[in-house]
């Protein structure tokens, strides 16, 4: 079964900061940083952050971000939390100011990537444009994988992940 869009809508952020470890390309491997949430998951990183006051828009998901600057792609692994809230040692922080996002529910099979990637993406993309809503270009954009939506995979072994990208305003 190929990747599909079941679900998409708009998502009120406002001003927050992302909490957690910054990535940049160099740190990729083949392009992805899958390996990189290995590492979460070995170290326990997530612990530390789960203390933090954390939006709303965090639920009961782990999250990433990423936005382009100057052309190379940031990749963070980490929360959405309350602005002003100070990041555990070891980690980094990143005001972002209010945001509209379009939360596209991706289905597919986690294991053969067609969940990731600028394939992915632009099939986001497509429906943003047959919404009418416009991207903000280079600007943030977030994966959420929630619970149960992500944890559980259906009979045929497929998972939905959140993924929201920002919108002009």
């Amino acid at each position: 079964m190929a990747l599909e869009i079941v679900n998409a809508y708009i998502e009120e952020c406002p001003a927050c900061c992302f909490i957690g470890k910054r990535y940049t390309p160099a740190d990729s491997v083949n392009g992805g940083y899958g390996h990189k949430w290995g590492e979460w998951w070995r170290n326990d990183w997530f612990a530390p952050l789960e203390k933090l006051p954390l939006m709303p828009l965090v639920g009961d998901s782990t999250m990433a971000a990423l936005r382009v600057v100057n052309g190379e792609v940031e990749y963070w692994i980490g929360f959405f939390c309350q602005p002003g809230t100070q990041p555990p040692a070891g980690y980094e922080a990143v005001e972002i100011g209010p945001r509209r996002y379009a939360v596209l529910w991706k289905k597919g099979d986690e294991n053969n990537g067609e969940l990731y990637g600028l394939e992915s993406h632009n099939l986001c993309l497509a429906e943003l444009r047959r919404h009418g809503w416009v991207r903000a270009e280079d600007d943030w954009c977030f994966e959420r994988y929630a619970c149960p939506r992500f944890t559980a995979p259906d009979a045929d072994g497929r998972v939905i992940l959140d993924y929201g990208i920002a919108l002009e305003v």
